[in-house]
């Protein structure tokens, strides 16, 4: 799965990589956690910037804690589970990010790694979105999913899922307005690459906390 996140870089660098026309004001973000804001991008022909809560909340749901256990999707039943199958196939999203955390199981502990492109550089996970409102008032939350599938073989070794991180020909394909056949969307859900343009480090366990949001969390440790 993934948890923890980070988006680290300046807002205008994401705004110039993938071509937005506006993007919000944000602080560095280094330990970005289920129910917080994250920055993302909705397939609705706009390309802007936008804040989302992490953790859908389907239009269905009657309160919003389900929104918690949703953080994550798995690209392999996204057509199937009442959750994500009509998101999937009309409200997709990118969520920017630059790296990721996860816990590799080594002599029975847990130790979290950071992970991210070698360049340090931001990218766009796939991710799918709703709009929520709560039957109480007219307020209405935009929450959001990442989607995971299979690791390659060199994230294997760490855990046995992984964000789907797109390539910039798979992200504008992905964030095609409105319904898009289901097959030509799975055929996009692949795992990164194995070319040894990902890399990891041992971080702090500083990171186990979502309150320590400064770059401690992202300093390596020894292993």
């Amino acid at each position: 799965m993934c948890g923890r996140f980070t988006l680290t870089v300046d807002p205008d660098v994401v705004q110039q990589q993938f071509d937005l026309s506006s993007i919000p004001a944000s602080p560095p973000r280094y330990n970005i956690a289920p129910m917080q804001a994250v920055l993302a991008t909705v397939n609705d022909g706009e390309r802007r910037g936008e804040f989302l809560r992490w953790g859908l909340i389907p239009a269905w749901a009657r309160d919003e804690s389900i929104g918690s256990r949703m953080i994550n999707a798995r690209a392999e039943t996204l057509a199937e589970k009442p959750a994500f199958r009509s998101a999937f196939k009309q409200r997709r999203c990118v969520i920017y990010a630059d790296g990721f955390y996860e816990w590799q199981e080594t002599g029975g502990k847990k130790r979290p790694l950071y992970i991210r492109l070698n360049g340090g550089q931001p990218f766009a996970l796939a991710g799918l979105w709703e709009v929520w409102k709560p039957p109480e008032n007219e307020e209405r939350i935009r929450t959001c999913t990442i989607v995971t599938t299979e690791p390659n073989a060199w994230m294997a070794q760490i855990h046995n899922r992984m964000p789907v991180i797109l390539p910039r020909d798979a992200l504008e394909f992905w964030l095609t307005p409105g319904e898009v056949p289901v097959a030509d969307l799975m055929a996009v859900l692949k795992p990164w690459p194995d070319d040894g343009s990902l890399s990891a480090y041992p971080v702090s366990p500083a990171i186990n906390n979502p309150r320590n949001d400064t770059d401690i969390c992202i300093a390596p440790v020894a292993g």
